[in-house]
């Protein structure tokens, strides 16, 4: 049973209860719709809604997104608990997100606990809210509130929501404050629906849709969701309701909803892999030494996560301090860090230059070291002051990990860890195993991953880093496209075009194209394929989805277009493998053969993420 309910008295009590995030499915809102006849045949007073377990609904099912839509339909139940004469409370700890807090949007009267999340993320996977998010949110807390949440799919905090008016009360025991509601108070609290519709300035439209363009470039939802805000201020609720559905069953089967699915599935599967049994030990304190701005970036991630951090300074260490203060100064001002957390961060590091200080790291870390034997020299010395326990681990890019261990007393020890720049704000860690890795060292750096709240893909020294696969690629095919006349701001333009993310550069980038010039979608074109290409190989181990998550997030993929593999699917390999052809038979620095795995995906008509030697 995925919703459960009994009596007590004149109420009920009707809870969700399907692990572990109680999402909803179509035998949930089948007992939900079960639940409300029910409430009504008994005469009760009122109903009281909770979840099970860690959360209140945290939305939808995605698994039936890619099926035909299933009675009863989750709108069609919200309207008969709005409308039912039985007032039903929503009482939420965790998380009520998506369909979930479309649910409580539905409730009479709404109590969450202080730390619960509420929130509408449905534009992060390439919809609208389809439950009737759009219309009574912005009945409920003001359409400024409602586009500062829905088109960006932001959640907050019950403290937040209270003070916005998205629920009524906050409780540590929100079922048993229901239980406690005054009936007169409950009676005339006004369904959602029957409120006033809000309304804001076209201007607040505008500046939404503005906003939605520089956080989600090239995404469709977002604009979606803001016309259906827009439309609720003028429109019956059934009218809006009817439009919102619509909506969002015509963008759940699209390209860019069934892409950002996929990454999300490849994230949530994306942990420490079942052969792994070995036992993590956590790390408590971590040394870094290397490039004081690589350095800084590493620290300030580990900081964050509540680690002690010692910086090896292998000169000045006012370099390193400045680096930190400069990425403290930053936080505070996104307000993604407040004083206290900074304080806290600067009492956890030390900056020394001998490096005996750090006797007691469980990890220590090389960063950006120009070559392999300067690495080399670094992991001698981290080798020589560390116990026998400490997992070494080296960032730099380009250097063989299983080189770097031949120098090493005990190699069992040493992986490498990257951590796409900035490393404090990315959410990639790409953990490479050597061939003398040791399970214990792999499961420390997956629960590592775990701390700093980053996907951790797993890589083998044989094969190298995905990660710079796709970066030395995409930097050699950008040389051939300078070599044959276009410029740097045109290259980047044309990447961001497609979908990367705008950098400091795009205040260079040239509003019109030079005449002549390479014209920006053959630009982006001969960038994607040559990164698919450079990855391909990594295919034989069959991990398109790790590909596709080192592509974006860690190097700016777009995650509409759901990575590299899976975006090549999209191209089929036949046409990828005639394309890359084409290029190489023009001669010069393109002529490279096609890797074989994409001329044998074309041969026999499979995807290349279907791919198997």
């Amino acid at each position: 049973m995925t919703v459960t309910r009994r009596k007590d008295g004149t109420i009920g009590y009707v809870e969700l209860a399907n692990p572990p995030v109680n999402a909803i499915n179509r035998e949930m809102r089948q007992g939900l719709l079960d639940a409300v006849q029910w409430a009504e045949a008994e005469a009760l007073e009122r109903v009281i809604l909770s979840g099970a377990g860690r959360g209140f609904a945290a939305g939808a099912d995605a698994r039936e997104f890619d099926r035909a839509p299933e009675p009863p339909h989750l709108p069609e139940v919200l309207r008969r608990i709005e409308l039912s004469p039985v007032p039903w409370i929503a009482a939420v700890h965790g998380a009520a997100l998506g369909g979930g807090a479309e649910i409580l949007l539905a409730c009479r009267y709404r109590i969450a606990r202080p730390d619960a999340t509420l929130g509408l993320p449905e534009v992060t996977l390439g919809v609208v809210p389809g439950a009737g998010g759009t219309q009574r949110l912005p009945r409920l807390v003001g359409m400024p509130a409602a586009l500062d949440l829905i088109p960006t799919g932001r959640a907050v905090s019950g403290d937040a929501a209270l003070r916005i008016g998205l629920v009524d009360a906050l409780a540590d025991d929100p079922v048993a404050l229901a239980s406690a509601v005054p009936s007169k108070r409950l009676k005339l609290a006004l369904p959602v629906g029957q409120r006033p519709a809000s309304t804001a300035p076209e201007v607040a439209f505008t500046d939404a849709r503005n906003a939605a363009e520089r956080s989600m470039s090239g995404q469709i939802a977002p604009r979606r969701a803001i016309e259906l805000l827009e439309l609720a201020q003028t429109q019956p609720l059934d009218d809006g309701l009817r439009h919102e559905r619509e909506t969002f069953l015509a963008l759940r089967q699209s390209d860019q909803a069934r892409a950002l699915r996929h990454v999300f599935f490849a994230e949530r599967a994306a942990r420490a892999p079942a052969w792994l049994t070995a036992t993590a030990q956590p790390p408590r304190h971590v040394a870094i030494t290397g490039d004081a701005t690589v350095v800084a970036g590493i620290a300030c991630a580990m900081l964050k996560a509540g680690f002690r951090v010692t910086i090896l300074a292998t000169g000045a260490a006012e370099r390193e301090h400045a680096q930190i203060d400069r990425i403290i100064a930053d936080s505070l001002s996104r307000e993604s860090l407040d004083t206290d957390g900074a304080d806290q961060m600067r009492a956890r590091l030390a900056i020394r230059e001998d490096f005996g200080a750090a006797g007691a790291a469980d990890l220590a870390v090389e960063a950006a070291f120009a070559d392999l034997q300067a690495t080399r020299a670094a992991m001698e010395r981290l080798q020589a002051a560390l116990p026998g326990h400490t997992i070494l681990a080296t960032t730099t890019p380009g250097l063989d990990v299983d080189q770097i261990a031949r120098g090493l007393d005990e190699p069992s020890r040493l992986l490498g860890l990257r951590l796409p720049a900035p490393a404090h704000l990315t959410r990639l860690l790409e953990i490479v195993r050597g061939a003398a890795t040791s399970d214990a060292a792999l499961a420390t750096a997956f629960a590592l991953a775990r701390t700093l709240r980053k996907v951790p893909v797993l890589s083998d020294a044989g094969v190298g880093p995905i990660g710079d696969r796709i970066l030395a690629r995409r930097d050699e095919a950008a040389d051939t496209l300078l070599s044959l006349g276009a410029r740097p701001q045109e290259v980047h333009a044309a990447m961001v075009a497609f979908g990367f993310p705008a950098t400091p550069a795009a205040a260079d980038t040239p509003r019109d194209p030079l005449a002549g010039a390479i014209p920006a979608a053959e630009i982006s074109r001969r960038l994607v394929l040559a990164m698919i290409d450079g990855v391909a190989g990594v295919l034989e181990a069959g991990r398109g989805a790790d590909i596709d998550l080192v592509s974006v997030l860690g190097h700016g993929f777009p995650r509409w277009r759901g990575g590299l593999i899976h975006y090549a699917d999209t191209l089929g390999a036949g046409r990828i493998l005639a394309e890359l052809q084409e290029l190489a038979s023009q001669g010069g620095a393109a002529a490279r053969t096609p890797d074989p795995v994409i001329e044998d995906c074309a041969r026999r008509g499979i995807p290349l993420s279907e791919w198997r030697r």
